[in-house]
């Protein structure tokens, strides 16, 4: 379980969150969506222990974050944290550099050398596994990375915009098919960004919605569907997120009036 208590982030006297207070269950799939600059990235960030917040705090399976190096170390061996634009290594290979993260969480020898190939294959990577990653495309560098998070085996990933980066159509698919797969597991808890409302519905089965810095919704999509009066995600968005950006598109056209 992870539980969020009343956080607040600051960025200088601009507060981001206020007053987060969420629950993110085991086995669950919980997609962050809302407009950009909503605080959708520090939410993630507070959660993975990146930013201590101004005020409240976060706990992983009973664990507060940031409370003692014992507790924040155990923390860390269970939850893995892949940011939208994560650091590579670019000189070392791409099988270097997934096989040292396999081993920093103590993967066992022989799953981490069947699970490096069988993550290169996945992606299409295998014919640059032995290359330096400083020769990959952009898109070919979010492969690796995701590699990265998902070689560790860690029962708790959090994954800032998962399907950007310059991510082709057959990683994506790649990707809903392994959130949807791991979420299986009862002790998995997957939490990750998404832009896209077609991408969450086909891999979340939960969702959080932040607007002005604040949670706008939150819960199973069955439910929130079901209060929005609908059966869409589209539906859902434009009453709970969007009201104001269908207001501007209206305002735009008959704008555009005149002109024709």
């Amino acid at each position: 379980m992870i539980v969020v208590h009343n956080v607040t982030q600051h960025y200088g006297i601009k507060p981001v969150l206020k007053n987060i207070q969420l629950e993110f269950p085991p086995g669950s799939r919980t997609a962050i969506i809302g407009p950009n600059g909503m605080g959708k990235t520090t939410l993630l960030s507070v959660i993975a222990g990146v930013l201590n917040p101004q005020f409240g705090h976060v706990e992983i399976d009973g664990l507060r974050r940031r409370s003692s190096v014992e507790n924040e170390l155990e923390i860390r061996r269970r939850t893995v944290f892949l940011p939208d634009r994560c650091w590579l290594p670019k000189m070392r290979t791409g099988r270097e550099f997934i096989l040292s993260i396999g081993k920093l969480y103590d993967v066992d020898p022989e799953r981490l050398l069947d699970h490096a190939d069988r993550l290169l294959s996945l992606f299409e990577l295998s014919s640059l596994a032995e290359a330096p990653i400083r020769t990959y495309s952009s898109g070919q560098q979010k492969k690796i990375s995701l590699c990265s998070a998902l070689i560790t085996d860690a029962p708790i990933l959090l994954l800032d915009e998962p399907f950007s980066g310059g991510l082709d159509p057959a990683g994506i698919l790649a990707m809903k098919c392994l959130l949807q797969r791991m979420a299986d597991r009862e002790d998995r808890i997957i939490v990750f960004t998404a832009p896209v409302p077609e991408l969450v519905e086909e891999t979340a089965d939960r969702l959080v919605v932040l607007k002005q810095g604040q949670v706008a919704a939150a819960g199973t999509l069955h439910d929130l569907k079901r209060q929005a009066g609908g059966n869409s995600l589209d539906q859902l968005l434009e009453k709970i997120v969007f009201p104001e950006t269908l207001a501007q598109i209206e305002s735009y056209f008959s704008g555009e009036d005149k002109y024709f």
